[in-house]
């Protein structure tokens, strides 16, 4: 499964920041919020509260214990004072509505008055109980404070009773809801500001750590593309620089087992190609004595001709080894070049079989008239590795097959043998590499193999195999119908 895309570190720690300070400005600027609001309708209801009773002390001694609607309107207009709204009630009776106040410049009526209606059955119920109460609403179009208390006669025995009449006060809250308005646009702005500076503070930061993990980064990929030189500025003494200097110790030590590598690789390659080419004046001479002992092997007593063509044998054997290494030397010191032709794939397959006696073993596919820019050479030497392999180790019928495109060349070998076990297939083309232990050393240097994939890259191509699902091996050769030009080496 694919992963799952995330956030860089940058965005994560700018998201922290920000969170962290909405968070804080949200609880701070909350807590704030609430405790002035709170105070703000306290201190109102107080002075509002305060304010109602003075007023009513100014009614006393009341005119008429069971007053008219006239004498509730006289009640109601003592205790309502700018703004606010009063109703006096007695026992079904209540002192008379207004028209409304005139909403400036027109006259027109602007708001009815207060009506019992709007007045809460719960503090009606409290006021009737003989106690002073007050609850917030919403009327028309703003908050209010209704303050209900029940007026109280006192008798000549200046015992207090209640006289059946209630007087309520509606007072706007506009003023103070504007006040808290105020306090919660404060609070948005403070968390706004805060945000912006939550904001750069966390840019400010993160390039900070940013910038030396940006630097870690770019050197470790100079690293890994082969930059041994790769190294980072070390700033300050935080862990940032405890990783800086690790990274840079670590990097130098990596330098120097590379170069010893390097040196050791190519000490080793020098060492094969001196000795390689040293052997090839002995085994030139070796070589000539074995035709002689070859050719007399027939005339020799049995155990004489036996060991003299085994002295042949592994001349030869060691003069083809030795040629391997010298190819490989070649291939590594980077020497290696194409000679390249215009050449006719099909003859040239064909060339290859009849050079070596196979063309009655190997069944060809071949179509005719594809042509390609290759080293003939090379060529016939991968051919020639895969076909003498499939004859060796696999089971007839061996066949070549061709394909092209406008782009590529493809030749598949394939035997029905039992094919290749699954774990000899990835360090089938590693050198001196055998599938069986057991083979006999004459059988093969195991070279060939990694020869073949040499020349096929050395063409900018490619040389891979697989097991064919009916049974047997396919290598498969696959080269550019045009190799480009080369002044040597190999990729």
């Amino acid at each position: 499964m694919a992963p799952r895309p995330s956030l860089g570190l940058r965005a994560r720690l700018m998201f922290a920041f920000a969170l962290l300070c909405v968070i804080t400005t949200a609880a701070v600027a909350g807590g704030i919020y609430v405790q002035a609001r709170v105070a703000i309708l306290q201190r109102t209801q107080d002075a509002a509260v305060q304010a109602m009773r003075s007023r009513l002390q100014a009614l006393y001694p009341l005119r008429d214990p069971a007053p008219d609607a006239a004498e509730l309107g006289r009640i109601a207009g003592a205790v309502a004072e700018g703004d606010d709204d009063a109703l006096a009630l007695y026992h079904g009776t209540r002192s008379p509505a207004g028209p409304g106040r005139p909403c400036l410049p027109f006259g027109r009526p602007c708001r009815p008055r207060l009506d019992p209606e709007v007045i809460p059955e719960a503090l009606r119920r409290e006021v009737a109980g003989g106690h002073i109460a007050w609850q917030r609403v919403v009327w028309l179009d703003g908050p209010h404070l209704i303050i209900g208390t029940p007026l109280l006669i006192v008798d000549p025995d200046r015992t207090a009773r209640a006289s059946g009449i209630e007087v309520y006060l509606a007072q706007s809250l506009a003023p103070e809801q504007r006040s808290i308005d105020g306090l919660a646009a404060s609070a948005w702005l403070t968390g706004g500001a805060a945000l912006a500076f939550a904001v750069v503070l966390a840019l400010l930061a993160t390039r900070g750590v940013l910038g030396p993990v940006r630097e870690l980064g770019r050197a470790a990929r100079l690293l890994g593309e082969g930059e041994m030189r790769a190294r980072i500025a070390v700033r300050g003494s935080d862990e940032l620089a405890d990783v800086a200097r690790t990274f840079n110790d670590t990097a130098a030590e990596l330098e120097r087992h590379v170069r010893q590598l390097r040196e050791m690789e190519a000490d080793a390659r020098r060492f094969v190609a001196d000795v390689s080419h040293e052997l090839r004046t002995p085994l030139a001479a070796l070589t000539a004595v074995a035709d002689v002992l070859d050719e007399e092997a027939a005339g020799l007593p049995e155990p004489a001709g036996r060991a003299a063509r085994l002295v042949s044998q592994e001349t030869l054997n060691l003069t083809g080894l030795v040629n391997d290494l010298i190819e490989i030397s070649r291939f590594d010191s980077g020497v290696a070049a194409l000679a390249l032709n215009e050449v006719d794939v099909a003859e040239l397959v064909r060339a290859t079989l009849r050079t070596r006696g196979w063309p009655e073993r190997v069944g060809t596919e071949l179509p005719s008239a594809v042509r390609a820019r290759l080293d003939p050479r090379r060529v016939d030497v991968i051919l020639a590795n895969l076909v003498g392999n499939a004859l060796r180790h696999g089971e007839p019928p061996v066949s070549i097959r061709l394909r092209a495109d406008p782009r590529w060349i493809t030749l598949e070998v394939r035997d029905h043998g039992p094919g290749l076990d699954e774990a000899v297939l990835p360090r089938v083309f590693d050198r001196f590499y055998k599938a069986s232990a057991a083979r006999a050393r004459s059988e093969g240097s195991g070279l060939g193999l990694a020869i073949a994939r040499e020349n096929a890259r050395l063409h900018r191509g490619d040389l891979t195999v697989a097991n064919a699902p009916d049974g047997g091996a396919v290598f498969t050769l696959r080269l550019p119908s045009r190799a480009p030009d080369q002044d040597g080496g190999a990729e």
